[in-house]
């Protein structure tokens, strides 16, 4: 790829440019000066920084604040917020896009299976409704108890369905075992499931964000960790997993970079967009 530079950079933010806390099914919100440093230099040359998450969009903007992105006077930046179902641009935040479906039948086989399993849905701008408190720190907002019925009665964007008492391999083999026919599925890091509309993905949300922008996809490179980054590894021109991630992400991926905890996404920016040596005269 000698001579190529992005023209867009996705970058996933939990594992990615956010540290794990380990063993908490959580990362620390603070961006390491080297992440910062190296975002800016990838806006310095001109390039478009899309902030690509399962996060809902009320738990990206901070992380947005937190890069400065976007500058003063600067276009708004485009998210790709809950997996791909929830597109949105920031600052002012406003949707402009979402795809929904109907969860219900989903989240009642998952609870046949594992009855005391937490369920929540966003409520944008809030936080989500939920049907008993998830651990904390592990979403963003409010949460608003609610009962299970209530949550899953209209179209939804995403549900995250969660059991501490399980493991992540359990959900793998749950999601497979079920089909979860009518929706897409993705495991975390631990037993946590995101459930989202049929064909909606990251990438599927980039896809539209990179031809908003008039970006070929040859010209995107993607950055993740999780299993919800597969997709978008594979679609972008040059898609990268982190040292941290399972075996299937990065045989998604067409290199493999440091792990989160040795700046991964710093030596892979670096590669594209290199720190300027300070002339000594």
């Amino acid at each position: 790829m000698t001579g190529w530079q992005p023209r867009l950079v996705a970058l996933d933010i939990d594992g990615t440019l956010l540290k794990w806390v380990e063993g908490a099914g959580q990362t620390y919100e603070e961006i390491p000066p080297a992440v910062y440093a190296a975002v800016q230099r990838v806006i310095d040359a001109g390039a478009h920084v899309v902030l690509s998450s399962g996060r809902s969009p009320h738990g990206m903007t901070r992380i947005a604040d937190s890069l400065d992105i976007p500058r003063e006077g600067a276009d708004r930046l485009w998210v790709v917020a809950s997996n791909g179902a929830v597109l949105f641009r920031y600052r002012p935040l406003e949707v402009v896009h979402e795809e929904t479906f109907d969860a219900r039948p989903a989240v009642e086989a998952v609870l046949r299976e594992h009855p005391d399993a937490l369920v929540a849905v966003e409520e944008r701008g809030v936080g989500y409704r939920v049907n008993r408190p998830f651990p904390p720190g592990e979403l963003s907002g409010e949460m608003i108890e609610t009962a299970v019925d209530e949550i899953i009665a209209g179209p939804v964007s995403r549900v995250i369905i969660r059991d501490p008492q399980a493991t992540a391999d359990d959900f793998v083999a749950l999601a497979a075992r079920l089909g979860l026919h009518g929706t897409d599925y993705v495991v975390g890091w631990t037993a946590w499931l995101d459930l989202s509309p049929v064909g909606v993905s990251k990438a599927s949300g980039l896809a539209r964000v990179a031809d908003e922008l008039g970006v070929a996809q040859a010209d995107v490179l993607a950055i993740g960790d999780g299993r919800n980054d597969i997709e978008m590894l594979r679609w972008a021109g040059r898609g990268v997993a982190m040292g941290q991630a399972v075996e299937e992400v990065r045989a998604a991926a067409d290199a493999v970079t440091g792990t989160v905890f040795e700046d991964g996404a710093v030596v892979e920016l670096s590669r594209w967009f290199p720190e300027r040596l300070e002339s000594s005269g």
